[in-house]
């Protein structure tokens, strides 16, 4: 209950500026899944007139936010007001000056925003959009890595859930051997292979150190990851389908476990495009890690709101900026909240609703607090090398071994191309 009233306190006072009546409408660009909590905002806030654009959320690195806005630049004029995207890389071009235009994004914490709710972020949940002390984002849901199995499918087959990634790969072959057709994930996205797996793995395959992009593909971190994925795709417990497709949807029965983020709980479990799972079935459990290594795990997203520095409604701005992130309606749109105390009662009812075995709760926070904080947040994704490079490669029957230097050079290429020092 105080977490409920702390957070329809906070909506109270967000919906009390005097100067909302004087401002215009606003422009807000947002993907189909935001759509909802957007218009969740509309009805609870009549005084706002709200011009809602849906695009993809570049989504799978498709540059769509960096090019509408580039489009804008170039005309002087049909800029947005707020902007959601699923990529945590984008402040690091929408914070700078772009051909003599000023930065896209506003800086949040010089007084855009009260200190004392930016601090109601979970902690680290910024990292991602925060340069040099400012912060020009904030975030929209925490996406750690975890572990997801079904227990009732380990318990009929006899097989305790994995621990480790060494574990996963042995479970995986006992799989192909007694269970063939049954599998354990999914790497047909441009995102399960770089943010689950590499990053999970510790593999310095994507690091920034100030202007400077690092990539080795061939460090022993990457290439018992790329290891890992050629063996469990070789026997058939690493699908090439798309987490989404009809393919994976149509051969759901058979999953048995799959690392995978936060945001899977709605998204894929309790979706009924998805697995659409039974209550009582599937485990949250904690990351898996290598043995001997920090037990440490990967992040896939956790998009992020911007608030753009042209806008001339700014308390409109704010109102629906405090409003997306922070209320129980909205905050983390299907996944788990970074604004905490919306987390904490996300949490709360999800592990009081008794659709997942095992202590959920515990799971997602260690999972939050275990992300490896060596991956970068450079002006490009690893995914479009990914789907370049690794997508058709291996749908072609190449394995990670035959790609990695190939897909390593895409991504200095891009790095490159906008304007790091590639070492």
């Amino acid at each position: 209950m105080k977490l409920k009233h702390t957070l329809v306190a906070l909506s109270a006072l967000m919906a009390a500026s005097p100067a909302l009546a004087a401002e215009g409408e606003i422009t807000i660009w947002a993907d189909a899944t935001r759509q909802p909590a957007v218009e969740a905002f509309q009805a609870d806030h009549p005084e706002i007139k709200v011009n809602l654009v849906v695009d993809d959320g570049s989504s799978g690195a498709s540059g769509t936010f960096q090019t509408k806005i580039g489009l804008a630049d170039q005309a002087g004029e049909g800029w947005p007001d707020v902007v959601f995207s699923t990529q945590n890389n984008d402040a690091a071009w929408a914070s700078k000056e772009i051909n003599g235009v000023q930065p896209f994004a506003q800086v949040l914490n010089e007084g855009f925003l009260d200190q004392a709710f930016l601090d109601g972020f979970t902690p680290g949940a910024l990292d991602p959009v925060t340069i040099d002390g400012k912060v020009y984002g904030l975030r929209n849901d925490l996406a750690p890595v975890l572990f997801w199995y079904n227990k009732t499918l380990l318990e009929q087959f006899g097989y305790e859930a994995p621990k480790t990634w060494e574990a996963y790969q042995a479970l995986g072959d006992k799989l192909a051997a007694e269970h063939p057709g049954y599998f354990l994930g999914a790497i047909g996205d441009s995102f399960e292979g770089p943010y689950v797996y590499y990053w999970s793995g510790q593999a310095p395959i994507f690091q920034v150190e100030g202007e400077k992009f690092k990539s080795d593909t061939s460090h022993p971190d990457a290439a018992k990851v790329s290891a890992l994925i050629d063996h469990m795709v070789a026997n058939k417990t690493l699908t090439l389908d798309s987490l989404f497709g009809a393919s994976f949807v149509a051969s759901a029965d058979k999953l048995v476990a799959i690392p995978g983020a936060a945001w899977y709980a709605g998204a894929l479990f309790q979706n009924p495009g998805g697995v659409n799972a039974k209550a009582g079935d599937w485990v949250a459990a904690e990351p898996l890690y290598w043995e001997g290594k920090d037990k440490v795990t990967g992040n896939v997203g956790g998009g992020v709101w911007y608030a753009s520095s042209h806008t001339a409604s700014p308390e409109a701005v704010k109102t629906f900026l405090q409003y997306i992130v922070s209320n129980e309606k909205t905050a983390g749109t299907g996944g788990l909240p970074a604004y905490k105390a919306a987390a904490d009662a996300w949490l709360e009812a999800q592990a009081s609703s008794g659709f997942y075995a095992g202590d959920f709760k515990a799971a997602i926070s260690t999972a939050a607090a275990s992300v490896w904080n060596g991956w970068g947040y450079p002006n490009f994704s690893p995914e479009t090398a990914w789907a370049k490079v690794i997508t058709p490669g291996l749908a072609a029957g190449k394995t990670m071994a035959d790609l990695s230097a190939e897909w390593q050079q895409e991504m200095k290429n891009e790095a490159q191309v906008v304007g790091y020092t590639v070492d």
